[in-house]
């Protein structure tokens, strides 16, 4: 192997000599061998985009010369190429201010960008602090690159697929309009509605899940940059902050503005437990409809089978031509580890002290992780579920025309106490409402033909 000696104000440090990366990087890799879970990379870009925004900032500013900002650009858009990912190296159980991470991309920047100053032939050289970090503190930056890639990732990813599901369950609500099936309340028989009725609910779920996932965005767009150290700007130009904001939005495409309150910004990460709300909301409607689903294609024989599902895999390895719901599964187990994740970000949030809250990196693992198997788990549940699930005419009609509950079409006409012993008494005898209704002389066959009519029991009246 073979190695470079990098220095910091501690010290030299080996680096092997292929990372671009410095001596705090290597610094941290060697003091955090913990765990498994690395710095996602959309932080990573994230700081790539804040850290060419500030030096474009910088330079208009005149703290910067030509070709520094050029070579920072340059080498931030290396990394935005997605090439370098490597270089990336540190864990998340880290300095919770995300200190290191920040110097990670400081130093990768800088290493490459003097790759490029020197290929020029200029005398001019990148440090990671004094250039790449200019007018930024990692108090400010990576509470930026936190908000920058959780609104990135969900506009990007989360959002496209909730649409695409939205979409698919409209249609389904559409082709099942006039499929009238038994309702249920309490696990128990209910009046009926219709199929279409029933997925309607299920896509009214997610179009407030995108309404209040976008509205909570609007706080997360709310940048931490020009705070610096403390929040006072200590080391930025007064419109730093303002001018950064403004540059990541032209280069993003997404509205992001500068946090009117610095104070607030490092401190306080309270948009980011609201927004993940919003996210534990959607794993709350998507267990839902993923638990409907799965028990309505229950079966084949002997559950309740009112839909079919695809068939993707099999799905016992004792019991030949046994098939499960695994797409439900799979986004029922992604809507716990959500819940929990929320647990984490409230409880890490909570506990900003004084001027910082040093819980950063473990609060966008977390939301970062949960968005990226929301979107995951909508679109194979999208795909391999949804769009295939059929109703089971045969299996809805017989439960329809079996049910009780019918019985509550006749509470206008003969009254509550006559219409309950009427069910009692037909699922005791084991016989029919109409049967049982003559046989107590509460109604004759032809007016209970005329009140009990399904389709006419699943729309208000005047």
């Amino acid at each position: 192997m073979q190695y470079r000696i990098e220095k910091d104000t501690l010290g030299e440090v080996q680096v092997e000599a292929d990372k671009l990366w410095g001596a705090q990087t290597e610094r941290s890799k060697q003091n955090f061998p913990i765990g498994q879970e690395k710095m996602p990379m959309e932080v990573i870009q994230a700081f790539a985009i804040l850290k060419r925004s500030a030096a474009i900032v910088n330079g208009e500013l005149g703290k910067l010369d030509k070709e520094k900002v050029g070579a920072i650009v340059g080498a931030a858009d290396d990394i935005l190429a997605g090439s370098l990912n490597e270089h990336f190296p540190l864990v998340v159980w880290q300095t919770g201010s995300g200190t290191q991470s920040n110097m990670n991309v400081n130093e990768v920047i800088a290493h490459i960008g003097n790759q490029k100053l020197e290929g020029k032939n200029s005398t001019v050289k990148l440090h990671p602090n004094d250039d790449v970090n200019k007018s930024q503190s990692s108090n400010d930056t990576f509470p930026t690159a936190m908000h920058v890639s959780a609104v990135l990732m969900i506009e990007k990813q989360l959002l496209p697929a909730i649409k695409k599901l939205k979409e698919t369950l409209a249609n389904k609500s559409k082709q099942f309009a006039e499929i009238i099936k038994i309702g249920r309340t309490h696990l128990q028989d209910a009046t009926p509605l219709t199929l279409g009725q029933e997925v309607s609910g299920w896509q009214r779920m997610l179009e407030k899940n995108e309404s209040m996932i976008e509205s909570s965005l609007n706080y997360v767009r709310e940048l931490a940059i020009g705070g610096t150290a403390v929040g006072t700007g200590i080391n930025a130009h007064p419109k730093f902050g303002e001018k950064v904001a403004e540059e990541i939005s032209k280069f993003t495409g997404s509205r992001f503005i500068s946090a009117p309150n610095k104070f607030h910004a490092l401190t306080s990460h309270d948009e980011l437990v609201y927004v993940h709300g919003a996210l534990k909301a959607l794993a709350a409607d998507l267990m839902k409809i993923a638990n409907d689903v799965r028990w309505l294609a229950s079966g084949p024989r002997c559950g309740i089978g009112e839909l079919t599902i695809p068939a993707n895999e099999p799905g016992s390895s004792i019991m030949p031509g046994k098939v499960n719901p695994t797409q439900s599964e799979a986004m029922t187990m992604i809507a716990c580890q959500v819940m929990g994740n929320d647990a984490t970000i409230g409880f890490a949030a909570s506990q900003g002290n004084f001027e910082l809250n040093v819980f950063k990196p473990v609060i966008i693992y977390n939301i970062l992780q949960s968005v990226r198997l929301l979107a995951d788990g909508i679109m194979s549940f999208h795909d391999r579920c949804v769009v295939g699930i059929e109703a089971n005419l045969d299996v809805i009609s017989h439960y329809l025309n079996d049910s009780l509950m019918l019985v509550t079409a006749l509470n206008p006409h003969i009254g509550y106490e006559k219409a309950a012993e009427i069910a009692k008494k037909a699922f005791k005898d084991n016989t029919t409402l109409k049967k049982t209704a003559v046989q107590l002389g509460y109604l004759t066959e032809e007016q209970f033909d005329e009140y009990i009519k399904p389709k006419d029991m699943i729309h208000p009246k005047e």
